[in-house]
């Protein structure tokens, strides 16, 4: 029958004093033998500082045994290793009749830690033994009951000088010890000293403890400690322990693998060790330990493994680049020749912008004389008919300098996601009308096709110009194939053709069978008013306008052709993950109009009077503002207003942007409408129409502004149904509709100094104000203007802005800094916008855009004279 042994019995009854520490040196346990050394009572110490409950020796002439504790007990803490301090002195307070009596004592403690499971010290055991009497050298005072048996006084004295000698010798080895032990701290490495055979563990630094799970291996042997050794993939590292021991011979390894636990419950872990075994022998005797110092170098070899696979890695890069280079020499010049075309064309684009504005001075000359025409031949139906001929090729003008626009990339796009398969199908028809019998057409979609997001009624130019192009490159007679797909542009690609990003595209693909192009007409064809065609048969703007679509669509634009095998032009537009938007529905029928109110902003005196027409012959009731900051009045009136109506660009401090926000704030439920025939910046970026922004691009038919309010005015109307009226922002009363002053007319007959350089456009503006009863004296350039002005007095200076010598933006400037009353009206090729950027706005000055007619003259002087 087995019995327990109850181990805090065990520890009551051991004769040796033994006493148990906490970290934070507070009494935990004590056995009675500690007691009765000590004088101390249990209750009295458990739970405080061992240095609060022992008394402290004060005699100078001993080391301070309270610092040489405290020593110890620290170092086990920091090292968790046991702690032994030979001698040292500690008073103990005896009871006596009187009270008590400091008793000075001599003491050998031995201090050994006892780790928790993560391997801290949880506790501090101690084993004290009074050494007080050894240190005695008056044996006479011994009592001969307390005399060892058999040994005589002599044979004592001699006893324990010997045991004062070895205390002594003790205590040098002790200092010797803690002297050898910070040596060992100091260095870097791990290090560790095994004696014996077995290889035993002697000693090893703080460096080391980690390596084993800060256990205490102090008397442990090698196999104990280490029992992944006795595993064949490391039974090298345990034969090189033998050699050193048995041949003496030191072994130094770098980078040596081993496989390791740094903790008994750890998995294997593989590390890199440097690490040297040097033999510890007597002069000419044998190893009696080996001396273990190492590293773990696992992080720089891993490193240099790593950096050794990068450079490899590297090297081969190199090596497929240059092998690239070399192979790719033709290429290069190849992307070199693409990336020259790309400039130039970049460059025609740019060119345009000063074209179209030329060229509407031209048109400027013409349309004003064709005026001036029909006043004359009322009555004459034959040449009033040319008139009209010529009008509509002015309007075919007009047309061209969009198509160059468009080409520039300046055309606002309102794109729409949508499936081009369905583009495809549903321009069946109108292809096959447009071909002719003798082309035979042939389509191919994809079933799973991508989205892209493209302005559908661009997109159908886009297509119509291709077809016709490709029906007169056959002579209107071929096969022409359209190919819808999915292609994806890969970084090699993209390494060819600079100006593209790599990613996914929806491809649309036109083939001809005509006659092909020469490279020299290839590198062409995208020009504008470049053209293979006969005289008179076309304007070269139709693949130029194909070019600008793509290009503003984010997309990219790739010409195969080869003569006499036909021509392939690829469009690569960008893929949308968004979802296809519904289709928009075509509104048919006769127009109609309503009784909502609009408010219409056009700081134009003769567009606004005739939207205003327009929009009141359709019944609605009209409000209307000459700019922001007035429409802004009206919308504050509290007014109820369905819709506004507002041209892009306009003078003021408030942009129309801001107006559509400030009136959406007043009026949640307001629809915007805007119109432009330029809209800068203003709500379109990146070349498309922002989000949210409607627009009805100038020039426009009463038909397309009435179906276009009629739209926003019925979606209004129905989102109203579902949800009901949003209350409107709070507004300043008003009783009666807030309307702008309307501008005094000229009733009167003005004396006009015209400053216009181009003599077409000179004389047809003085014939026109000369017809609305006005003197005109007209110049060509400021200077002129100033010897007139200094010679004669006049009402208004009607002057171009681009003059020679000095701007006709300066001239106005000068007048109207001198505050004579003289008017002055700014004529204007670049639209509503006179002033170059950056420069200060001229207050009360009249802007003119050309091409302007005889009502906007009438107009621009009526708006001059009303100015204060």
């Amino acid at each position: 029958m087995s019995h327990m042994i109850d181990s805090q019995k065990l520890f009551d009854s051991a004769p040796a004093p033994l006493m148990v520490l906490d970290r934070e040196l507070k009494f935990v346990a004590a056995n009675q033998a500690y007691l009765n050394a000590t004088s101390l009572r249990r209750e009295e110490i458990l739970g405080r500082p061992i240095f609060e409950v022992l008394p402290r020796d004060t005699s100078p002439s001993e080391p301070d045994g309270s610092r040489l504790l405290r020593e110890s007990l620290e170092r086990v803490l920091t090292r968790r290793l046991p702690d032994l301090l030979a001698m040292t002195v500690q008073p103990i307070a005896r009871p006596t009749r009187t009270g008590p009596v400091l008793e000075k004592r001599f003491w050998s403690y031995s201090h050994q830690p006892l780790l928790d499971a993560s391997g801290d010290v949880a506790f501090i055991l101690q084993h004290a033994v009074d050494v007080t009497d050894l240190r005695s050298a008056d044996l006479s005072t011994w009592a001969p009951e307390d005399r060892p048996e058999g040994f005589s006084q002599d044979q004592l004295a001699h006893l324990m000088a010997r045991m004062s000698a070895v205390q002594e010798n003790n205590e040098k080895l002790e200092h010797e010890r803690r002297y050898l032990r910070q040596l060992l701290e100091t260095l870097p490495g791990v290090v560790a000293v095994l004696r014996g055979p077995d290889f035993v563990f002697e000693m090893v630094n703080e460096n080391y403890l980690p390596f084993v799970g800060f256990r205490n291996i102090i008397g442990m042997p090698l196999l104990q400690v280490r029992p992944e050794l006795k595993d064949p993939k490391n039974k090298g590292v345990y034969n090189l322990f033998e050699r050193v021991f048995h041949q003496g011979e030191s072994i130094a390894m770098r980078a040596f693998k081993i496989s390791l636990r740094k903790k008994e419950s750890d998995p294997l872990q593989e590390l890199f060790l440097d690490f040297d075994y040097r033999p510890i022998r007597l002069p000419g005797g044998p190893v009696l330990a080996i001396l273990v110092y190492g590293q773990d170098v696992t992080s720089r070899v891993l490193a240099e493994e790593q950096v050794r696979h990068y450079q490899e890695h590297l090297e081969e890069l190199v090596r497929e680049r240059t092998r690239a280079l070399e192979e790719s020499e033709a290429e290069r010049r190849k992307t070199e020749a693409q990336l020259r075309q790309s400039q130039k064309m970049e460059a025609v684009g740019k060119l345009t912008g000063g074209v179209a504005h030329d060229f509407n001075n031209l048109l400027q000359v013409i349309a004003g004389n064709l005026q001036l025409l029909q006043r004359d031949l009322v009555g004459n139906e034959r040449a009033l008919t040319r008139v009209q001929t010529a009008t509509r090729a002015v309007d075919r003008g007009a047309k061209l300098a969009s198509q160059l626009l468009s080409f520039a990339r300046r055309q606002p796009l309102q794109p729409l996601v949508v499936n081009v398969s369905k583009v495809v199908r549903g321009m069946d028809d109108l292809l096959r009308r447009t071909l002719g019998e003798e082309v035979e057409l042939e389509t191919s979609t994809h079933k799973e096709l991508w989205n892209t997001s493209l302005d559908p009624n661009q997109f159908e130019n886009v297509i119509i110009n291709l077809a016709v192009n490709a029906r007169d490159a056959m002579n209107g007679s071929g096969k022409l194939t359209i190919e819808v797909g999915n292609a994806t542009l890969d970084d090699h690609y993209c390494r060819l053709h600079p100006e593209v990003l790599p990613g996914q595209y929806v491809l649309l693909a036109v083939s001809d069978t005509g006659g092909g192009m020469t490279p020299e007409v290839m590198e062409r064809a995208f020009e504008p008013f470049f053209t293979t065609k006969p005289e008179g048969r076309g304007t070269g703007l139709g693949l130029s306008m194909v070019y600008g679509f793509v290009k503003q669509s984010g997309g990219h634009i790739k010409l195969y052709s080869e003569l006499g095998h036909g021509t392939t032009i690829k469009l690569y537009l960008p893929r949308a993950v968004e979802a296809e938007a519904e289709d928009a529905q075509v509104v048919t029928g006769p127009i109609q109009g309503g009784t909502e109110t609009i408010l219409v902003v056009e700081d134009d005196a003769e567009v606004r009077a005739t939207v205003v027409e327009m929009v009141s012959e359709l019944g609605y009731r009209v409000l209307k503002a000459v700019d922001a900051a007035s429409a802004l009045v009206i919308l504050q009136s509290g007014v109820p207003i369905e819709l506004l109506f507002t041209d892009v660009v306009m003078p003021g401090p408030v942009r129309s942007p801001e107006l559509a926000r400030q009136a959406k704030e007043l009026h949640p439920d307001i629809e915007v409408l805007f119109t432009s025939g330029y809209t800068e910046n203003a709500i379109v970026h990146g070349g498309r129409l922002d989000a949210g922004v409607q627009l009805l691009s100038k020039p426009y038919s009463r038909e397309e502004l009435a179906r276009k309010l009629r739209q926003l005015l019925d979606g209004r109307q129905q989102r109203l149904a579902v949800r009901g009226p949003t209350r409107a922002a709070p507004a300043p009363t008003a009783s009666v509709s807030v309307r702008p002053p309307a501008p005094a007319a000229a009733s009167r007959r003005l004396r006009v100094l015209l400053v216009e350089d181009d003599e077409d456009v000179r004389s047809s503006a003085c014939e026109l104000m000369d017809l609305l009863g006005h003197e005109v004296l007209p110049v060509t350039s400021a200077e002129e203007a100033r010897g007139a002005m200094a010679a004669s007095g006049f009402d208004v200076l009607f002057t171009d802005v681009t003059l020679p010598g000095a701007s006709g933006v300066d001239l106005a400037r000068e007048v109207t800094e001198r505050k004579t009353g003289m008017k002055v009206i700014l004529a204007s090729g670049h639209g509503n916008v006179a002033l170059p950027k950056g420069e200060a706005p001229l207050e009360g000055v009249v802007v003119l855009p050309k091409p302007y007619s005889l009502p906007q003259i009438q107009a621009a002087l009526e708006q001059a004279v009303a100015q204060p």
